[in-house]
């Protein structure tokens, strides 16, 4: 989680992970599908319970970083709105 790639705003990486997220619960559908239509042998059933439990923790993870970088987010846009009021306030007193 702790992985911040240089020059990529919050928004960004937001995004890009959003992304991530949705193809690796199409992915997860996909392999969902497979198991309940499709004959398979014991070894393939297993091979693509493995695949679904991967994809699952990599959604998790992705759901875990997500939040912290909404969370960044939230307090980057926090200071912004701080600090744009104190310009406000020091223009105010300055012209008064």
């Amino acid at each position: 989680m702790g992985r911040r790639r240089e020059g990529l705003s919050v928004a960004r990486e937001i995004d890009g992970l959003e992304e991530k997220l949705a193809l690796c619960r199409q992915s997860m559908e996909e392999v969902d599908l497979k198991l309940r239509r499709e004959k398979l042998s014991p070894e393939g059933r297993k091979s693509l319970e493995r695949e679904r439990n991967l994809l699952m923790t990599k959604a998790d993870n992705y759901e875990k970083e997500l939040s912290v970088l909404r969370k960044e987010n939230r307090k980057n846009a926090a200071l912004a709105v701080a600090m744009a009021l104190l310009i406000a306030l020091i223009y105010a007193c300055w012209t008064m």
